[in-house]
């Protein structure tokens, strides 16, 4: 099997997380959170470390080659920050589904219901909508994500399996978030299952993109610039919605959780890669 195709699958897996969410939701009366917050705090470790010492030095390595050093240098920073900047723009335009979740997991929907008690239609209305707004917000934030994790395994598919596990455990909670409205709303989990998984299919089109658009103009200039733009995301998204997440929930254990999944990263990366 070619690189490109297992990174295109390794996208599949990563997307499909989103899908155990919903069972969690369904079928999981009270969610762990400090769990949660750890195993959030420890994809955040994962993501922020294979960003900052292997796919950014890895960038460097490339476009230094290609540029010279110094230029190569400027590149490598300029590739990174604009990553930054291409998904907190996306932050910025299209609203998170975390404030959906959190309110999900604490009141369970309740709350909404107590005060629209004598609206039912209407409040059965309104979480359907907030679920289905939830799916497309989270499809569009898991649109880069599918394009990290598949240039990342284009490269080195080794080096792609800790950062697919991490957004794994990411997408989890993104499916709850997807799911509990719409079941709520509608009662079926089918409806609430299906919608959850097509938010998180969002990734394998983002990494199917990246294999139409850039497999044929993968020179190591742009492999580089695309390496250090990638880290650039998967750092934002650790600071962004990984780390604040997991210290909500975990509080300071999801420090351990962090502290742990930049030891397993570090590791790994000595070991396999």
């Amino acid at each position: 099997m070619s690189n490109g195709a297992i990174a295109f699958l390794m996208s599949v897996l990563a997307g499909l997380a989103t899908g155990i969410g919903s069972c969690v939701a369904f079928f999981v009366r009270r969610e762990n959170k400090t769990f949660l917050g750890i195993s959030l705090g420890f994809s955040a470790g994962v993501m922020l470390y294979v960003s900052m010492a292997e796919m950014f030095d890895s960038s460097r390595g490339l476009l230094d080659a290609a540029l010279g050093e110094k230029a190569g240098g400027w590149a490598a920073v300029g590739a990174f920050f604009c990553g930054m900047l291409f998904i907190a723009l996306i932050e910025r335009l299209i609203p998170s589904g975390e404030s959906i979740l959190e309110s999900e997991l604490e009141k369970g929907g309740a709350e909404l219901l107590d005060k629209r008690a004598c609206d039912a239609e209407s409040t059965v209305r309104d979480l359907k909508r907030a679920g289905v707004l939830t799916a497309v917000a989270i499809a569009i934030h898991n649109f880069p994500e599918g394009l990290a994790t598949f240039v990342s395994a284009l490269g080195e598919p080794s080096l792609a399996v800790p950062i697919v596990v991490a957004i794994a455990i990411h997408n989890i909670p993104e499916g709850i978030a997807v799911s509990v409205p719409v079941y709520r709303a509608t009662g079926s989990r089918a409806k609430a299952f299906l919608y959850s998984l097509l938010s998180g299919l969002a990734e394998p089109v983002g990494a199917l993109l990246g294999w139409v658009a850039l497999t044929p103009f993968m020179t190591d200039t742009v492999f580089g610039a695309v390496y250090g733009a990638v880290a650039g995301i998967m750092v934002f998204i650790a600071l962004d919605e990984l780390l604040p997440s997991a210290l909500e929930y975990g509080h300071y254990k999801a420090v351990y959780g962090l502290v742990c999944g930049m030891a397993v990263m570090a590791i790994s990366l000595m070991l396999f890669v």
